[in-house]
């Protein structure tokens, strides 16, 4: 129901037909000259009916479950007086049922939850004289409920455990009353995708249901892939390709099933699809290690998808509205440099192994150094350097390192670790992103070498698109700086940030869904949290 702001008169001529008080009148008036002061904040949908505040302690006592919410519950009803939001005229409102309806639903939106005092609530919209006359402890029981919503639904867990699990990305801020007040004006927009949640969460919401429905149909069977057969290409006859066909099918990545055991040109559109979803390199050749892909049973693409829309919860939209910044996520081991909201360069990365994980964090990118020193971090040299060293008494030099002090560092050049140029974006984890010498590793399907740091395929092109628009740099100068050898630090005029994430289901903009491996198992954690009573 869609509910206009009411003018002054209208509850007044309510207040005459429904032969309230006049005591009631005259606390009506009240109420409505404070909100005419204050643009019309209070909820239109029952004319004002306060109940009595000493009725909320017992109710808490009673549903100690909802104690949680009891601050924010006490602060929505002092914000409106105390006055009923979920009755109107004819009963319990419109936003009350929808409510009701979500909640029973939750599993649409990517959640394992029981919900508190079910038989309760089934008992309050079953009983026709609970949901024609306001009562309080009905009243109460929705509000909580909606906080319940709201908690688990637009907020997710609370910052202390996304912290243990390592996620340093800022959270965002949000009020659930206010937006109460909006949904019970218009409750169809609790139907419509929230501004205070990031996009992608809707996006992996609608995979989340294609999933479901491909489980429904019987998902799809594992591929035993022949002992004997090292790998498949195009032209390749064997009766495995009818399966992988079969597979393929299920999740539309062939769109017929032509029952042909050759690898044809239709198979490999299907398998080109499949790996680049999966993050995998685009080639012809199909191997054991795409066969295991393929055989990850749909349920676990499933949890997958609720555990991403889980962190999407985290994430405010509002980070994502800087007109440039850049995104690092772990798991497909890519760079996207947004510039008016869109890509403007995607790079290959490098990222930090299981020992020495890239932390999930942000930061504002401030310098860009060329021809960089490296400053070799004490757990290396302890570790890697000092070792080296007492093997073999040439290694700096063999290296181009020299001590300074206590330290150690490689000057700038062909064999610097960190290449031709480095990006900082101060941060207590000490990382930053770099150029390295060593670029077969780009090759990988799988790049977590680095000690923590970010290693970037594209460096020369990351550092003009940085650098766009500043006049002191153009491009003859950047490819100059990068090759001087010579060090020299640029404070950049616009701070740029830098958000690194960990995701390991993402939607991309034609609607296609990509699953990337769990690379530090972080996505197990998450799980257990989530999907354990």
């Amino acid at each position: 129901m869609n509910r206009p702001f009411i003018s002054f008169l209208f509850p007044l001529c309510c207040l005459v037909l429904l032969g309230i008080s006049n005591e009631a009148k005259a606390s009506t008036k009240k109420v409505l000259f404070v909100t005419k002061l204050v643009n019309y904040q209070k909820i239109p949908s029952f004319p004002a009916v306060p109940f009595d505040s000493t009725l909320i302690a017992p109710f808490f006592k009673k549903y100690p479950k909802f104690n949680s919410f009891k601050t924010e519950l006490i602060k929505l009803y002092r914000k409106h007086e105390y006055n009923y939001l979920w009755y109107d005229s004819r009963g319990i409102n419109e936003f009350a049922s929808l409510l009701y309806d979500k909640v029973n639903n939750l599993d649409q939106e990517g959640l394992r939850i029981r919900v508190p005092y079910q038989e309760e609530l089934r008992d309050i919209f079953q009983d026709t004289e609970k949901t024609e006359k306001s009562n309080v402890e009905v009243e109460l029981l929705l509000s909580a409920l909606y906080f319940f919503y709201a908690d688990k639904v637009f907020k997710g867990l609370d910052i202390q455990k996304t912290t243990e699990l390592g996620w340093y990305l800022p959270r965002k801020k949000q009020s659930y009353g206010n937006r109460l007040d909006s949904l019970l004006q218009d409750p169809n927009l609790i139907n419509k995708p929230d501004k205070g949640i990031l996009g992608q969460y809707y996006q992996l919401k609608e995979a989340l249901q294609d999933y479901r429905n491909i489980e429904k149909k019987g998902g799809w069977s594992a591929i035993e892939f022949p002992k004997k057969i090292k790998s498949l290409k195009p032209g390749d006859t064997a009766a495995v390709i009818l399966k992988i066909r079969t597979r393929l099918l299920a999740t539309g990545d062939l769109k017929t099933d032509s029952k042909n055991n050759m690898f044809d040109e239709e198979l490999l559109t299907g398998v080109v699809k499949y790996k680049e979803r999966n993050g995998y390199a685009a080639d012809s050749l199909l191997l054991p290690k795409h066969i295991k892909d393929m055989n990850v049973p749909v349920n676990e693409r499933i949890k997958t998808l609720m555990v991403n829309m889980e962190r999407c919860r985290w994430i405010a939209p509002s980070l994502t509205q800087n007109k440039r910044y850049i995104i690092v996520n772990i798991p497909s081991f890519t760079l996207t440099f947004f510039k008016d909201g869109k890509p403007a360069l995607i790079s290959k990365v490098v990222v930090g192994k299981s020992m020495n994980k890239t932390a999930v964090f942000s930061g504002q990118m401030s310098q860009v150094i060329f021809s960089p020193y490296w400053n070799v971090p004490p757990s290396i040299l302890r570790k890697e350097i000092l070792p080296a060293i007492a093997k073999n008494s040439n290694y700096l030099v063999q290296h181009d390192m020299e001590w300074v002090g206590n330290r150690v560092r490689q000057r700038p050049g062909e064999q610097n670790a960190l290449g031709k140029v480095k990006f900082v974006f101060p941060n207590s984890h000490i990382i930053y992103m770099h150029d390295t010498p060593s670029k077969s590793l780009f090759d990988q399907d799988t790049r977590a070498f680095s000690h923590g740091c970010i290693r970037v395929a594209r460096p020369r092109d990351l550092a003009i698109m940085v650098l766009e628009g500043d006049t002191n740099w153009p491009i003859e100068k950047i490819d100059g700086a990068m090759n001087r050898e010579v060090e020299k630090t640029y404070n950049l005029k616009t701070k740029i940030p830098v958000y690194i994430g960990y995701f390991t289901a993402w939607v991309d903009r034609e609607g296609q869904v990509h699953f990337y491996d769990d690379i530090y198992g972080h996505d197990e954690k998450l799980a257990e949290l989530l999907f354990t009573d």
